[in-house]
């Protein structure tokens, strides 16, 4: 596939072409994002302004925005600096005035002439009893009344540009629409009664009313949808390549999986054992695997991950388990190794903290094969860790991960596949979004075991209350977490305020009691830290969200939260998900510093009410937008200008589907609509698609 389509040329073409955009706008539009024609199109109205004829500034309840035609009357230049100048006007019923300031009386002279009829467009007030325009926003000539639509979009703005040069330079780039072959399928456009793209460009920037704005009006979808199915389409491309990547064939016996089973004291769930199904018949195909593993706080991934790796081991491969901290990769060494010895299986750590012979030992294991799966750090990726054949990686906690790193991993074996597990419920149009490369498992079912929690709200005006029930549980032999708030992005305030609750507490709860752990530990210290809590020398442990991810005690029985009003609703959500691990009934006390705003009141309320991550998650985008949910910065979600993806989960679901049936029918895009679909993935930018066509 050549370079980009002639026919688009003209909006890929530099914004001065645009009538009225000089150099100097050129460079301040770039700061909204506008950098060509092709922005501009898709730079949507965000508001309009009703700006129908009336008779007079009487028809409408001041402050408003009215369209009247006057005849003009006197001239009132201000008599002292810093006044006022005045013009009389008179409409139909009545005369009131237009009022500028530090104008120029020759040139209201020559825009409103004493005598002569105007049409004038502005904001009516009324001060001091009189109705006043203050700077009108159009005055043009009778004859001249169309340059003033009834209903004028309303462009966002950057300092230095007004909504008379969004208007002129939008209505440029829609002349310099060309005339496209439709790249959406005939049966859902008749059945969404979508319009083609240029007519859904002309009427999304020619709003005639409020309700043309919504993002529900069928041009506005139409243009969304066309955003979502570029995205999808490339999403699909990368998916049918890196299933067309050879991978190995790895058929597991089931003899391992069987015995670990046996040594269970409790039975899976059918949600771990469907993803388990789904993850061996992807590894017993011919091409890579690439599937993510949703599960939310306590549904049981580990044993899921488990199983995958054993399946690898029965095919007579290796395994190796990644996660992104050291703590995190000791739990899961803890958690996973009695269960690879009841089937007998050879499991080892690798981190960073393995030195000398003890390193070397490992290495050679591992390059003979003798090591069957290895749990480590990103240590694993050193170029001296040989495998002697890996079959499967499984990645904990993508976000630390991104898709450089699973490359890289994919590089260590011949065509390792991979499994990607995130604990972090994600809205069913975020994952699409940002995984819709993958496959994706899910797991909604809780194992038997894991008792709810108990969440209560309670205000930091009663903090003696809460250290004095702190104190009386830890008597009684429970162990708690008390998270401290995140102030701001910077660490080491962070750390100062761990350090302030550590010692109040130590001092109201005795030596000894209390443990400390922040992210400006050295990690020995950290883990030190964590490993006395988990023998239980040290009751409660004070941290900063250092413990969001994974930590597994199951003595800990209350999770204590300061500020929960600072925190993302799903960060709460991980939090409360370390307690209720044992059989103890747990309790999360969120302490919030009064007043909340709403939007606190509703976060922490939300998760008073439910412990279902889906649910909280869906609320937490539909509260804080797309890109704080899971942290736009690494987040790999792609910003859309039209699509909202919290209003619009639904369409992106419909544009997966479309894009891989696409590709299905037409893997090459050569059809009349795949061709089409190639002019809309150079029109949204997807270039890295259409390198996809071109190698495959």
């Amino acid at each position: 596939m050549t370079g980009r389509p002639e026919v688009l040329f003209p909006l890929f073409g530099t914004l001065t072409a645009l009538d009225g955009v000089g150099p100097k706008t050129a460079q301040t539009l770039a700061n909204i994002g506008v950098e060509k024609p092709r922005d501009m199109l898709m730079t949507l109205p965000q508001s309009g302004v009703d700006r129908a004829r009336r008779a007079s500034v009487r028809e409408v309840n001041a402050p408003a925005v009215v369209t009247v035609a006057v005849t003009i009357g006197a001239h009132y230049p201000p008599k002292t600096r810093g006044r006022p100048y005045r013009v009389h006007v008179t409409d139909a019923e009545t005369t009131f005035q237009l009022v500028f300031f530090h104008a120029r009386g020759d040139y209201l002279q020559k825009l409103l002439p004493t005598g002569q009829e105007r049409l004038v467009s502005g904001k009516v007030e009324i001060f001091d009893g009189i109705a006043q325009i203050v700077h009108p926003d159009h005055v043009v000539p009778l004859d001249a009344s169309d340059d003033i639509p009834a209903f004028e979009p309303v462009y966002p703005l950057t300092a230095g540009v007004t909504q008379k040069l969004m208007w002129r330079a939008s209505r440029s780039a829609l002349a310099m629409m060309p005339e496209l072959a439709e790249w959406i399928d005939a049966p859902l456009m008749a059945r969404e009664g979508w319009p083609d793209w240029d007519d859904a460009l002309e009427q999304a920037h020619n709003p005639k009313k409020m309700q043309d704005l919504s993002s529900d009006h069928p041009a506005r979808r139409r243009l969304a949808y066309d955003e979502l199915l570029a995205h999808q389409i490339t999403l699909a491309l990368a998916r049918a390549a890196s299933r067309r990547a050879k991978g190995r064939v790895s058929e597991a016996t089931g003899v391992l999986q069987d015995k670990v089973l046996q040594s269970l004291p409790y039975r899976p769930t059918a949600a771990q054992t469907r993803a388990v199904a789904e993850i061996a018949a992807d590894l017993a195909a011919p091409h890579r695997m690439n599937r993510l593993l949703q599960g939310d706080v306590g549904s049981g991934k580990t044993l899921v991950a488990l199983m995958a790796l054993l399946c690898a081991v029965e095919a007579g491969g290796q395994g190796v388990m990644m996660a992104p901290t050291e703590i995190l990769a000791r739990q899961h060494l803890e958690g996973l190794r009695p269960l690879a010895e009841s089937a007998g299986v050879v499991l080892e750590i690798l981190t960073g903290r393995d030195k000398g012979n003890e390193r070397a030992a490992k290495l050679a294991a591992l390059a003979a094969g003798e090591i069957q799966i290895l749990v480590g750090t990103h240590a694993v990726f050193q170029k001296d860790v040989v495998f002697h054949d890996l079959r499967l990686a499984v990645i904990d906690e993508q976000h630390r991960f991104g898709v450089a790193q699973r490359m890289e991993l994919g590089a260590k074996g011949a065509a390792t596949d991979v499994l990607v597990m995130t604990a972090t419920p994600i809205p069913r149009s975020l994952a699409l979004a940002q995984y819709g490369d993958m496959d994706v498992s899910v797991l909604d079912e809780k194992p038997p075991g894991r008792t709810p929690v108990q969440t209560a709200l309670i205000s930091t005006a009663r903090m003696d209350d809460i250290v004095e029930r702190l104190r009386k549980a830890v008597v009684e032999g429970r162990q708690a977490y008390w998270v401290c708030p995140l102030v701001e992005e910077s660490e080491v305030v962070d750390m100062t305020a761990a350090e302030e609750r550590f010692k109040r507490l130590r001092a109201a709860l005795g030596e000894g009691v209390v443990g400390l752990v922040h992210g400006q530990m050295p990690p020995a210290e950290k883990d030190a830290a964590m490993a006395r809590f988990v023998a239980g020398e040290t009751k409660v442990l004070v941290a900063t969200t250092v413990i969001e991810v994974g930590v597994n005690v199951p003595n800990a029985s209350i999770m204590m939260i300061e500020r929960a009003e600072s925190f993302g609703l799903a960060q709460l959500h991980q939090l409360r998900g370390r307690v209720g691990r044992g059989a103890a009934a747990s309790t999360c006390l969120l302490i919030y510093q009064p007043p909340l705003s709403e939007s606190g009141k509703r976060r922490l309320e939300i998760l008073r009410e439910t412990e279902d991550g889906f649910r909280i998650s869906e609320e937490d985008l539909a509260m804080r937008g797309a890109g704080d949910v899971i942290g736009t910065a690494q987040s790999g979600i792609p910003r859309f200008r039209i699509a909202d993806l919290e209003r619009q989960a639904g369409l992106m679901a419909l544009a997966q589907t479309d894009a891989r049936k696409l590709l299905q029918d037409d893997p090459q895009l050569d059809s009349p609509r795949g061709q089409a679909a190639r002019k809309l993935l150079w029109l949204m930018e997807q270039d890295k698609a259409i390198r996809l066509i071109s190698v495959g």
